[in-house]
């Protein structure tokens, strides 16, 4: 209790609550911007902190990263390209609300989920940290490897009814992932004698290539006298979440954040996993799946609580055991050693006063993002009185400056380009992109896993059922698709006998 009072009385400073606002400023316009990733944020602004004290310059960089996975939902409604991989969930009804003209309402849901995502997350960093950190001590590689089949078990759901196109993108995604050096073995695979390739594709790459890139190229046909619309800019602001909205998004935040908080603390997994299978446990819960795809605010909802509800849990891991959580906490953890705080058990004995600072200041900095979001929602919202034509070339050259900042290398531009063209050609077949994506990413999570615990068993597959978290997670893998694979049938045959009455 006096370490928890000494936190509270250091972060009650008045620099810290000027640095906060600053931090999400910058994370919220990095993370809007395709390519650029609050993981980028944090380490271009790392060097600014190190004359600050060391609760205030933490502060600024959990900001940056709070700030960055919430300002990736902006782009992922607005214009249908997500800002980080983790918003890439959020696209699937937040862009066709805005296309509906509800761009304003689902910004303005995307923020009160993120916010109450990103709360619960920090309340369970602060109160529940060593408990949680047990648990996850329990993952071996037969758990990851469930878990990520588990993962892939999302594609049954935003496979528009066509769970067949959706493993066939799944597995063009999981080959993707293969490309490159072997992280085990250390060969080179599918490079073609191209160095370039040798360290394989990077997830925004591909992430800006399959959405932004080829959402340009759907685009193509575009004519600006006959296809553009004036929007007015009283209609932008008019549709706003109803009291009945909020209670119908209650049980999908709730669930979001729970979901976030579980996979965040799971070391190597990450916001971007939660929020895909936060979006897929809310739609098979839902008494109206059907309408999840078309402009769903529960969908937002969803999507949005888990992947803030995984920033806070990402530090639980990394605070408590040393191992980070994802890549932000990762670069988080050497901001941390730069000024004299190495994570782990003993640094609540060493700086317990500093380090509860910090955790009652991530409880500040969602406070702060909900303030500063609902200030600019409005104005992020006129975006989509743009003119395309003109929306089309800024969104163009952010994605290629973008891709070129990610490694500083050309070759990313051609990369993106190459995924462009092969994701518009699928789109145009009815191909989804986001069990591509799930592939790109879950792929590497389940290879390496899988490889490991066949090392461990001498080659046994007994082991992913007789560990019991791992049969867990599989044999709900395998309640999720059966589940959806039932409810297509009865949706066809439902269909069947309705055209059949007609008739």
């Amino acid at each position: 209790m006096d370490l928890f009072l000494q936190g509270l009385h250091l972060l009650l400073n008045w620099q810290h609550f000027l640095i906060i606002p600053v931090g999400l400023a910058l994370g919220i316009v990095v993370g809007a911007i395709p390519g650029l990733t609050s993981d980028l944020g944090i380490i271009l602004c790392i060097p600014l902190t190190y004359g600050m004290e060391p609760t205030t310059a933490i502060l600024m960089l959990l900001a940056i990263y709070c700030g960055g996975t919430y300002g990736g939902s902006i782009t992922a409604i607005l214009i249908n390209t997500p800002g980080t991989s983790a918003n890439a969930a959020t696209l699937f009804d937040g862009y066709p609300m805005a296309r509906k003209g509800q761009a304003y309402k689902a910004l303005s849901m995307a923020l009160f989920a993120s916010t109450i995502g990103g709360l619960l997350s920090a309340f369970a960093l602060l109160f529940l940290a060593p408990q949680i950190a047990k648990i996850t001590l329990l993952f071996g590689p037969a758990e990851y490897l469930a878990l990520a089949v588990f993962g892939l078990s999302v594609i049954s759901g935003v496979s528009n009814k066509n769970i067949f196109k959706g493993l066939i993108g799944a597995c063009i995604g999981i080959f993707m992932s293969t490309i490159g050096m072997d992280n085990i073995s250390g060969t080179t695979r599918f490079t073609f004698g191209n160095l370039n390739l040798m360290s394989g594709i990077d997830l925004i790459i591909a992430l800006i290539g399959l959405f932004a890139i080829s959402e340009i190229m759907m685009k193509s046909q575009y004519n600006p006298k006959r296809d553009h619309k004036e929007v007015s800019a009283a209609s932008i602001t008019k549709d706003k979440i109803t009291r009945e909205e909020y209670k119908r998004c209650r049980k999908p935040i709730l669930l979001g954040s729970l979901i976030g908080i579980i996979i965040g603390a799971t070391p190597g997994t990450g916001g971007g996993l939660a929020a895909f299978i936060s979006y897929n446990q809310t739609k098979q819960a839902s008494k109206h799946p059907e309408t999840f795809g078309e402009g769903e605010i529960e969908g937002v909802a969803a999507s949005e609580s888990a992947n803030n509800g995984a920033c806070g849990a990402t530090m639980i891991p990394m605070l408590t055991l040393g191992v980070p959580g994802d890549g932000a906490t990762a670069i988080l953890m050497g901001a941390f050693m730069i000024h004299g705080m190495v994570p782990g058990p003993m640094l609540f004995k060493e700086q317990g006063n500093i380090l509860y600072a910090i955790m009652l200041g991530l409880i500040v900095v969602n406070v702060f993002m909900y303030i500063i979001g609902s200030v600019f929602t409005k104005f992020y919202a006129h975006i989509t009185r743009v003119p395309y034509e003109i929306l089309a070339c800024i969104v163009l050259t952010f994605c290629i400056a973008g891709s070129y900042s990610t490694n500083n290398r050309l070759y990313d531009i051609y990369i993106i380009l190459i995924f462009g063209i092969i994701s518009y050609f699928l789109r145009r077949m009815d191909f989804q992109l986001v069990p591509i994506l799930l592939g790109i990413v879950l792929g590497p999570l389940a290879e390496n896993n899988f490889r490991r615990a066949l090392l461990l068993s001498d080659g046994s597959l007994s082991i992913f059922v007789t560990r019991p978290i791992s049969l867990l997670f599989l044999v709900i893998a395998v309640a999720s698709v059966s589940v959806f694979a039932w409810k297509n049938h009865k949706a066809k045959v439902a269909e069947k006998l309705a055209k059949q009455n007609k008739a």
